[in-house]
C-alpha cells in the first residue's frame, strides 16, 4: 500500500488532528461568516479563542495558544484593523497592555461560543454522550502530553518559522 493510501485510510494522530482542525475551522468560520463575521479567518483564533471579555495580555495568548509572541501580535495588529480588539494599558500593571474584545469582539466571542457547542452537541448525539465525553477526555490528555514534550524540548512555543524536528 502507498504511503498516500494508507495516510487516507488509516490516518496518524497528525493527519486525524489536522482533518479534525481543519474541519472544524471550516464549519465556524462558515457558520461566523453566515452572521456578521465575514472578515474572520482561522488564523485569528490564535487569539480569539483563549481571548477573555475583560481582556488578556498578548503574552498570556501566546503561551495558551502555543504561538510565539510575535505570531500573536500580527493577529492582535490584523485583528484591531478589523474592529474586534483594540489595546489598553493593563489597571494591575501600566507597563502592559492588554488585548481587550470590542463589541463586535464580544459578538463575535458569543457566537463562536455557540457554533463550537452545537458542533460537540451533534457529535455527541451522533456518537453517544459517553464516548464523546470519553473521547473528549483523551483527545485533551494526548494535547498535553505533546505540548509537555514541546515545552520541555523547544522551551518556547513553535513558531512557523523554526525548522522542522
Amino acid at each position: 500500500m502507498r504511503r498516500s493510501e494508507r495516510k487516507s485510510t488509516d490516518p496518524d494522530l497528525g493527519v486525524s488532528a489536522g482533518r479534525l482542525l481543519f474541519a472544524v475551522q471550516g464549519e465556524l468560520f462558515a457558520r461566523l461568516a453566515e452572521q456578521g463575521h465575514p472578515d474572520l479567518r482561522p488564523q485569528h483564533g490564535a487569539v480569539l479563542a483563549y481571548l477573555d471579555p475583560e481582556g488578556s495580555r498578548a503574552t498570556d495568548l501566546a503561551q495558551r495558544s502555543g504561538q510565539h509572541k510575535q505570531v500573536v501580535g500580527k493577529v492582535v495588529d490584523e485583528l484591531e484593523a478589523l474592529g474586534y480588539v483594540e489595546r489598553r494599558p493593563d489597571p494591575a500593571d501600566r507597563r502592559a497592555k492588554l488585548v481587550v474584545p470590542t463589541e463586535r469582539g464580544l459578538d463575535q466571542m458569543a457566537r463562536s461560543d455557540a457554533v463550537v457547542e452545537a458542533l460537540e452537541r451533534r457529535h455527541a448525539e451522533a456518537v453517544g454522550e459517553a464516548a464523546y465525553a470519553e473521547f473528549r477526555r483523551v483527545l485533551r490528555e494526548v494535547t498535553e502530553l505533546q505540548r509537555a514534550w514541546r515545552e520541555t524540548v523547544w522551551k518556547s512555543p513553535i513558531s512557523p518559522d523554526d525548522p522542522p524536528c
